[in-house]
């Protein structure tokens, strides 16, 4: 197959997709058309292996996504910020999840003592993330299972970097919601983790030095 065959065959496997969902449902771009109302805002890496409904097992319409290298949340990346303001202020998600993967070539980047030109400063973000917690990465002799643990560990501080945001902080305090977690994608089963990131506790922690709305819900205006 040629390079002009295989971008025109995305093109046939699009027409196939759409007639086999009209076989099913009629109405179902119809539908679709008219509104979303999804339940999650997903912001995993950019790796192509790692496409947010499909691993979820969901519908189109049920996950709104952000994607990047390594699946940062950073303060000053407008991109990913207004998807998380846009998803939780006016999508009004119930969950907000951070999701990596292991054998992320973003975090093995991270942790080699390289110049990666323009990349430098994007994954430093990660090598924070590994002087935070390096007494315990440390402490792991095998490389593998160090590279592992460290994106588990960058999932977590991307969700505390999710949880600092003033849009999170007033939106649970005013409906409950959203609450935030951590997964990690394992590509060699297929299978979804869930950290089990401790979303209240770690709300109130973060609320200590980070605080950005009132601490009652008589001070919104509802």
């Amino acid at each position: 197959m040629t390079e002009q065959d295989l971008y025109r065959e995305v093109f046939e496997r699009n027409r196939q997709w759409v007639a086999k969902r009209i076989a099913q449902d009629p109405s179902f771009f119809e539908h679709l058309a008219k509104e979303q109302h999804p339940a999650f805002l997903f912001i995993g890496c950019a790796d192509s292996r790692v496409p947010a409904s499909t691993i979820m097992g969901i519908e189109p319409g049920e996950v709104f996504v952000h994607r990047n290298v390594a699946n940062l949340v950073v303060n000053t990346d407008s991109n990913s910020l207004a998807t998380i303001h846009y998803a939780v202020d006016h999508l009004k998600v119930k969950f907000v999840v951070v999701c990596g993967h292991y054998g992320c070539g973003g975090v093995k980047a991270a942790m080699q003592p390289r110049d990666l030109g323009i990349l430098n400063g994007w994954l430093r973000e990660i090598r924070d993330v590994y002087r935070l917690h390096q007494e315990e990465l440390d402490g792991i002799a095998d490389p593998v299972a160090r590279e592992r643990r460290l994106v588990e560990l960058n999932v977590q501080e991307q969700c505390l970097n999710v949880i600092k945001t003033a849009v999170v902080q007033r939106n649970f305090l005013k409906r409950e919601a959203p609450t935030v977690h951590g997964w990690v994608y394992d590509l060699s089963t297929g299978l979804l983790k869930d950290l089990e990131i401790p979303f209240k506790e770690s709300l109130e922690k973060v609320r200590e030095l980070y605080r950005l709305t009132p601490d009652s819900r008589k001070d919104f205006d509802l």
